[in-house]
């Protein structure tokens, strides 16, 4: 996976991270959502070097980046820290402006880092995601039912950390159920256990989701009356839960200024079904 690029260890104000870069053209940063790392673009990111710069990375305290201590509030795991990881990753990497597509949890940071360094990000693509605040604050049965693991991985610790290291694979297999058949490939489901057999990876990632249902809301009540800026690209899965529990370009219409969107035919994991779907809007998208 990831031949011909680069593999690099970057030092930020608050984590190590593990990023790849390769290709030519403006930069474009990837980041991936849970229970990933950067591997979930292994299938896009080629396609799209070709025209860009490609550089993906492992959020911190996901896949190989490091894992700080949450803090109080779950501070460290806030977008905005994470956000603030990935602006010193570019700027290391000599980009003072790139172009970032987040997925997921990759996506919450993605829209935290426009918004608090709308001189940095030119455009954002956020896929299968709808805000964070909307998510906590217009909850419904149906949206509980289908991201069950949200209120699970927000439990304090140590529960939700010891019922998941009791069962790592089965954990990770039944969060990739619903991706079509072979999506998930072999070798990319292989490094996603490694990674996540890492008790501080399992403990890490549940601080992000404490961040997200705490000091993250805190921050988004503080920007209500703030937009993203920069022309944004909302992409979601036809049959993802998403479609079916909101109107995502909508939702993203109250928190910027430039939105379009579309969903695609595919799950939750498209960029793994249908990298070349995804290739072609992102690629279209960034060279407006």
């Amino acid at each position: 996976m990831f031949e011909n690029f680069t593999t690099a260890e970057i030092q930020t104000s608050g984590a190590t991270v593990v990023a790849v870069h390769g290709g030519s053209g403006p930069p474009l940063l990837l980041l991936h959502g849970y229970p990933q790392t950067h591997v979930m673009w292994h299938k896009v990111a080629p396609l799209l070097a070709i025209d860009f710069t490609v550089v993906a990375t492992d959020l911190r305290g996901y896949g190989d980046s490091s894992k700080p201590p949450g803090g109080l509030d779950h501070v460290a795991y806030s977008k905005r820290a994470m956000a603030h990881d990935q602006v010193d990753v570019m700027s290391r990497l000599g980009f003072e402006t790139f172009f970032v597509a987040g997925h997921d949890r990759g996506g919450r940071v993605a829209y935290r880092m426009a918004l608090d360094h709308p001189d940095r990000v030119t455009r954002l693509a956020l896929l299968d995601i709808v805000p964070t605040h909307r998510l906590y604050t217009d909850s419904t049965r149906e949206f509980a039912t289908a991201y069950y693991h949200w209120y699970f991985l927000i439990q304090p610790a140590p529960l939700p950390e010891t019922l998941i290291a009791r069962s790592v694979e089965f954990w990770l297999e039944q969060k990739f159920d619903k991706a079509a058949p072979g999506a998930i490939t072999g070798e990319a489901f292989a490094e996603y256990l490694r990674c996540y057999r890492n008790p501080a990876a399992i403990h890490a990632s549940c601080e992000d989701y404490r961040a997200g249902a705490s000091i993250d809301l805190v921050h988004d009540e503080a920007d209500m009356t703030r937009k993203v800026v920069c022309p944004l690209l909302a992409l979601w899965g036809e049959r993802a839960p998403m479609h079916s529990l909101y109107d995502v370009a909508a939702t993203w219409r109250a928190r910027a200024m430039n939105v379009t969107g579309k969903a695609l035919p595919g799950t939750h994991y498209f960029a793994e079904e249908i990298p070349d779907v995804v290739a072609n809007e992102l690629r279209e998208f960034f060279k407006r």
